[in-house]
């Protein structure tokens, strides 16, 4: 696992790094070094006048906005007031482009893949919580769009170790490359 291009126009998707999400047990990276690296990443995309996308989840309180169709799962209880707030060690920048979901994935039903196109954006970097259900969903969405993907496996986690792995062993390889902090960093300076 190896990242080895950067495309000119290539953009930062942060997911899902807001205060209730970021309250939760994470594996196997903690929640806090997930952000940290994230924002390390962020600030380094910013210095070279790149594009930084931050993502949130939120809910109606009524669930009136949420996914239909039947699952085995239960449906997401009410999520208490600043559940879905940024993180603000993330300090959003004016140029940073928000946006806010209702599913797991970040293109479905919101304007990610216009504000990406817009900004001439061929590559996005994907990191986040959690790993096999935001991260992914937007990997194999951006991957369907015909960007360039790639994925900074420890600026990620997920609810287990066993999930990310999944992810990070046998899916993202089929969807991009896949490297750590420390490679896009030194990507992004070469």
């Amino acid at each position: 696992m190896t990242l080895t291009t950067l495309d000119p126009r290539t953009a930062l998707v942060v997911v899902d790094l807001q205060a209730g999400i970021l309250a939760m047990p994470t594996a196997p990276h903690a929640a806090d070094a997930v952000l940290a690296r994230s924002v390390e990443l962020a600030e380094a995309f910013r210095a070279r006048d790149l594009p930084v996308v931050l993502v949130r989840v939120t809910a109606a309180p009524d669930g009136a906005d949420a996914v239909s169709g039947r699952t085995d799962a239960p449906r997401g209880a009410a999520r208490p007031d600043g559940w879905d707030v940024l993180a603000p060690e993330l300090h959003t920048a004016a140029s940073d482009v928000v946006v806010t979901k209702r599913n797991w994935g970040a293109f479905y039903g919101t304007d990610l893949d216009l504000q990406l196109r817009r900004r001439g954006v061929t590559q996005v970097v994907l990191a986040g919580i959690a790993t096999s259900i935001g991260v992914e969903s937007t990997a194999r969405a951006a991957h369907e769009h015909g960007y360039h993907v790639s994925l900074v496996t420890d600026a990620m986690a997920d609810r287990s170790a066993e999930d990310h792995e999944h992810s990070v062993g046998r899916l993202f390889p089929r969807l991009g490359e896949c490297g750590t902090t420390a490679e896009l960093v030194a990507l992004l300076g070469a």
